[in-house]
């Protein structure tokens, strides 16, 4: 039998049945969440409790609920971050991690603190919306290992969000970025523009009014619909 998406896929065994039996249904979301996403060599993944929130549509409060549950039940444990400018990695525990991990190799401070900022950068602005997986990792250390500066990064991200927005708030748009790999041409746009550092502060002023609207927007929406539910049960 044929895998629709091969790349995608996750061998749930015994260690995801014996989940199952030990965690809240809560808490299983968030375990096979955490399976999909982290590194099938090391079973880590970094993220916070903000991105996990958005992406599994939960509150903040909720998440550490659900993660304070794996860590009592030993599914997961965490790393602490090295500093107070990075954030902690998560681990799944060999007993619910069903691949052999691999042993990881060190890691300079300059590619952790590099990675760490573009994953900054990206949590920064409200139309990104990517738990930084293993692949976004493995995208950064490239641009990294390629010299790329960080400030040309970005500005990248600073052009795409600005140009996403646009399209959000023009209601062309197909729902938020997910992936670093979205930035990937305009890296290399960035690179070829001759402009001056004016414009780009320019532009993070238009992308920070281009947010303002569109959360505006969001929340508007957000209690239109709890009206029309209000109204539908009454």
């Amino acid at each position: 039998m044929k895998l629709k998406h091969p790349n995608g896929w996750f061998a749930a065994g015994p260690e995801v049945a014996r989940a199952l039996q030990c965690l809240s249904d809560g808490s299983f979301r968030l375990y096979l969440y955490l399976c999909l996403h982290a590194s099938r060599d090391s079973g880590c993944l970094t993220v916070n409790e903000s991105e996990l929130a958005r992406a599994l549509h939960k509150s903040r409060r909720s998440i550490i609920t659900y993660f304070e549950e794996l860590c009592r039940q030993q599914v997961c444990r965490t790393v602490p971050a090295v500093n107070q400018h990075r954030s902690g990695e998560i681990e799944i525990c060999d007993a619910f991690w069903p691949y052999h991990k691999a042993a990881t190799p060190a890691i300079s401070p300059e590619l952790a603190r590099y990675v760490e900022q573009i994953r900054t950068l990206l949590a920064a602005r409200p139309c990104v919306q990517t738990a930084f997986t293993p692949a976004e990792h493995k995208m950064a250390a490239t641009l990294f290992a390629n010299k790329l500066p960080l400030e040309q990064v970005e500005c990248a991200i600073l052009l795409g969000c600005a140009r996403k927005h646009m399209a959000l708030l023009n209601g062309q748009g197909n729902g938020p970025i997910t992936s670093l790999m979205y930035f990937r041409a305009l890296i290399d746009e960035v690179g070829q523009l001759k402009t001056t550092s004016e414009y780009w502060n320019y532009l993070k002023l238009q992308l920070q009014r281009l947010e303002a609207q569109y959360l505006t927007n969001q929340s508007r929406g957000a209690c239109a619909n709890f009206a029309q539910a209000n109204r539908a049960t009454t």
